[in-house]
């Protein structure tokens, strides 16, 4: 039986070492590895905060040319808003207001400030600013870019191209001054085409498509340090549109609209940052720092 005995203390020593091994292992692993925590939380170089600006109020503007379904006789002040995307060495602003006369005579906006000077509340000049993403094409969202000479300008190539062709600019809310002005600010190598959905045009901001305001409308996701804010321009106007899963008025696609909508849920950190484009409670839900100022995250 002295045989037996010898293999059998030979198995102890082997199994021991094994462990040891293990537990060598184990330690070394836990050393050179990314902590899962790590790997699911936004970098810091790519965290922005987003403001949202106030310039101006269309009153007695109708609900149901923004909600589908809703009572077009019934009418609500609705706000006129750019977006901030500060961080990173860089100011972004998601769409620019407009300011020309054609439009300030047509509309008569309240309370206006020109989207410029409403940075100012913010302690920046137009040339501050780097960057401009154009959620679509209509005049109170692109109309002011060549108020920020410095800035690359963001929209999508199928939004460009389609509306810089004249037949499509008719009642479309799309006006020929506007696409003269972007093509200005491609000869002077400024204007940046976006091919599609799901890009990153810089780092921790991506745009996304189907929202199908306009021909290829596009609404932005941003990294913050609460999670992804969805600015949603115009593809949302309300947070009604949101709350009641209804799509908005004006779109060449209802269904497209929704499944956007939904999209944006999935996106967002939490459905309270799905920020809508023309909601004047956008400054009761946030409201600080006040002043038509709206910090989101």
């Amino acid at each position: 039986m002295p045989m037996k005995q010898n293999h059998a203390a030979r198995r102890v020593v082997i199994l021991a070492s094994l462990a040891i091994f293990g537990v060598f292992a184990a330690l070394v692993s836990a050393r050179t590895a990314t902590p899962s925590w790590r790997s699911n939380r936004t970098a810091p170089e790519s965290a922005y905060e987003v403001y949202a600006i106030r310039y101006g109020t269309l009153k007695s503007f109708p609900l149901g040319e923004l909600v589908k379904g809703e009572d077009k006789n019934k009418k609500i002040d609705i706000a006129l808003m750019i977006w901030l995307v500060k961080g990173n060495g860089r100011n972004i602003l998601v769409d620019s207001g407009f300011y020309r006369d054609a439009f300030m005579k047509q509309w008569k906006p309240a309370d206006y400030m020109q989207p410029s000077e409403a940075l100012s509340k913010l302690g920046l000049k137009p040339e501050d600013i780097t960057d401009v993403i154009i959620s679509h094409a209509h005049w109170d969202h692109v109309d002011g870019t060549d108020l920020f000479p410095k800035a690359r300008v963001w929209i999508q190539k199928e939004e460009f191209e389609y509306y810089d062709q004249p037949e499509h600019q008719k009642d479309s809310g799309v006006f020929a001054v506007d696409m003269a002005m972007l093509e200005k600010v491609r000869a002077e190598g400024r204007l940046e085409l976006v091919d599609g959905d799901d890009k990153t045009v810089l780092p921790g901001i991506t745009v996304y498509t189907g929202g199908r305001h306009t021909y290829a409308s596009q609404y932005v996701g941003v990294n913050t340090s609460k999670g992804i804010v969805i600015l949603a321009s115009d593809n949302v106007y309300l947070y009604e549109n949101i709350e009641k899963s209804l799509p908005i008025t004006a779109t060449f696609d209802a269904e497209s609209n929704l499944r956007a909508q939904e999209r944006m849920k999935k996106l967002a950190g939490s459905p309270g940052l799905i920020i809508p484009g023309h909601d004047p409670a956008v400054f009761v839900k946030f409201p600080k720092p006040g002043n038509g100022i709206a910090l989101i995250s």
